[in-house]
């Protein structure tokens, strides 16, 4: 399957033991791609069985299936002015300070058109490859970060996450090319993980 070590963390780690107890002699392999497209590209060659994925528009010869719902949240220091909020609504990030997601991904595509149907304009100095180094970022005061809220995922050490509503959430999930030709393994495997975060 194609995912990265952010998305075994938060959504696959019991998956991946019940899996191990229910089927020993399968081979589980994770390959790391690095937007949606080469993940859409890897279920066309045959090279995976299973993809997750932000869940978006229609790809020919692939499947999805929405698992989870994310909400956006703000990622901040602890010591900025803007933490001892309870929430931030679109309007309070307009302008600087933020750090950008990278721009082929889908998250952030989507992100940017929640902005522009509310009219808000963020402006930034600092861009990442993926959402942790974000919250890494602000931790050390290099800005402010609006990322996915992931299971698990708490406010430690020098960040806090405010609510941020008003966006919509983001759907991740399975992409596969014919739910109905998947192997038994694989179709366990998503399964297990639907069941432990209950299909959007």
């Amino acid at each position: 399957m194609t995912t990265g070590a952010t998305s075994v963390r938060h959504f696959m780690c019991e998956a991946v033991v019940a899996f191990r107890d229910r089927h020993p002699g399968a081979v589980l392999e994770f390959r790391t791609e690095i937007s949606g497209r080469s993940c859409f590209d890897a279920l066309a060659e045959g090279a995976v069985d299973l993809a997750w994925v932000t869940v978006g528009a229609p790809v020919r010869g692939v499947e999805q299936r929405t698992v989870v719902e994310l909400p956006w949240v703000l990622a901040v220091r602890a010591d900025d002015p803007s933490a001892r909020r309870s929430r931030i609504t679109p309007a309070d990030l307009a302008g600087g300070g933020h750090i950008r997601l990278p721009e082929n991904s889908s998250s952030r595509t989507r992100l940017d058109t929640a902005f522009a149907r509310l009219g808000v304009r963020l402006t930034s100095d600092t861009g990442v490859a993926d959402g942790e180094t974000a919250i890494l970022l602000a931790g050390i005061g290099m800005g402010r970060a609006v990322v996915p809220a992931l299971p698990g995922q708490a406010a430690t050490g020098p960040v806090r996450f405010l609510p941020l509503p008003e966006l919509p959430p983001l759907p991740v999930g399975w992409a596969v090319r014919r739910w109905t030709a998947l192997n038994l393994p694989a179709r366990s495997f998503a399964g297990l993980i639907e069941e432990q975060h209950g299909a959007a």
